[in-house]
């Protein structure tokens, strides 16, 4: 027993002192929880991601503005009737929402179509009802069915006018008939609760009545925008989150090249000759940039071979996007070889800073799914400017042009980390 808690004893030393296998323990694995902790959670009840819905009312009556104020009282809705919420600012119109929806400004969008307010609500097989159209982007699939779902809720709890005169036609009809003076009396107590106030905004709806359905008050069709024309559209929103991810596993590897030839005494032989460290991490980047890109191309072209992803067509912005991407992960991978001292210490805190960013910046997790304040801290990492410019070429069918921002910001961090690990790299020229 002695000799068994001695081994145990000795491997607690080692770990104590090797802070490579330390953080790879410890660090890590409470930095993931706290990531997805606050991804799933939100940060508690009130921060949890709400579902954002442009909002078009092409009825203008009170059976839609009912509908569309309730909607807007639902805690999991944020509900946009303009494109900017300012006063005076320009309703959405159909065009301006189904543009919305495409350039992933907002992730769904319902259309009140003109005769909503007239149609009345039916019960029955084959029953007319009232229509609401809602347009989507595939890449989150979970807002239109949540949409669709509080559509049929404020349906039941909001137009309560709307429910009586069904309730009376129904009656009428199987009834053998009411009275003209019944039915006045019917459609004066109807007007009255038309006359109630409508559901202020930022107030719960109210909840429905027990046994109440879920479905079948109105018809709501869903039309999505984004992946309806695309082969494989699951495959194409994550390959570039994947690829990344992997690109910057690579590139931190690769540049771990230069600790084994300062350890070796390479590296002084090499800066002997008429070599410099600029020329040599110059060098380096080189051979990293174009060992992603090969990497990268490698990735797209297995997925557009055997599992639709649309490469062919998107040659200029894959390009761009590319390169760009090379460019920002091979320097992270040489920034990370000249701070770290051994080949340890590149293991853990490559291990821990990738891991992290890819969580953060969605090659794990999409961020438009994440919680708003999450979402801006991915911003932080050059995962999500990556993925933002793959996304737009694949997913959206943007033009190049609109990628000006993510490669601004990818080159851009490039040439920091590119000037920070030269810098850092002058501790081995006075060695």
């Amino acid at each position: 027993m002695k000799t068994i808690l001695a081994v145990a004893k000795n491997r607690f030393l080692n770990l104590r002192h090797d802070r490579a296998a330390m953080i790879l323990s410890f660090v890590l694995p409470v930095a993931f929880f706290s990531i997805f902790a606050g991804v799933f959670s939100g940060g508690g009840r009130g921060a949890t991601r709400k579902i954002q819905v442009a909002v078009v009312d092409e009825d203008g009556s009170s059976a839609s503005r009912r509908l569309l104020a309730a909607l807007a009282a639902e805690q999991g809705l944020a509900v946009f009737r303009a494109p900017e919420e300012k006063p005076g600012a320009a309703a959405f119109t159909r065009a301006t929402a189904e543009t919305a929806v495409r350039a992933g400004d907002v992730p769904v969008a319902l259309i009140v179509p003109a005769g909503f307010g007239a149609t009345p609500f039916s019960f029955g097989p084959g029953a007319r009802r009232p229509t609401v159209e809602i347009l989507s982007d595939s890449a989150d699939p979970v807002a239109p069915q949540v949409l669709a779902g509080l559509v049929q809720k404020v349906a039941m709890t909001a137009m309560p006018g709307a429910m009586a005169r069904s309730g009376v036609a129904e009656v009428d009809q199987w009834s053998g008939g009411l009275t003209p003076e019944q039915k006045a009396r019917m459609e004066a107590a109807i007007a009255e609760i038309d006359r109630e106030p409508e559901v202020p905004p930022g107030q719960a709806a109210p909840p429905p009545s027990r046994g109440a359905g879920t479905g079948g008050l109105v018809d709501a069709s869903i039309r999505d925008l984004v992946g309806e024309k695309k082969k494989n559209p699951t495959i194409a929103f994550y390959a570039a989150g994947l690829g990344v991810m992997f690109l910057l596993f690579s590139a931190a590897g690769a540049g771990g090249a230069l600790i084994e030839e300062a350890e070796s005494g390479t590296l002084d032989r090499i800066l002997a000759t008429r070599v410099s460290m600029t020329k040599l991490l110059l060098g380096k980047l080189v051979y990293l940039v174009l060992l992603a890109v090969a990497q990268l191309t490698l990735m797209f072209i297995w997925g557009a071979v055997f599992f639709g992803v649309e490469l062919w067509s998107h040659i200029p912005g894959f390009l761009i996007m590319t390169f760009s991407t090379a460019l920002a992960c091979a320097t992270f991978g040489l920034l990370l070889a000249s701070i770290c001292r051994s080949r340890m210490q590149l293991v853990a805190l490559s291990n821990l800073a990738i891991l992290l960013m890819s969580a953060l910046g969605g090659s794990m997790f999409p961020r438009f799914l994440m919680p708003e304040k999450m979402q801006k801290i991915g911003l932080a990492t050059l995962n999500a400017w990556a993925i933002d410019g793959f996304q737009k070429i694949f997913w959206r069918d943007e033009p190049v042009s609109s990628l000006w921002p993510q490669v601004t910001v990818l080159v851009g961090i490039g040439i920091v980390f590119f000037l920070i690990a030269r810098r850092v790299a002058e501790r081995w020229e006075a060695a």
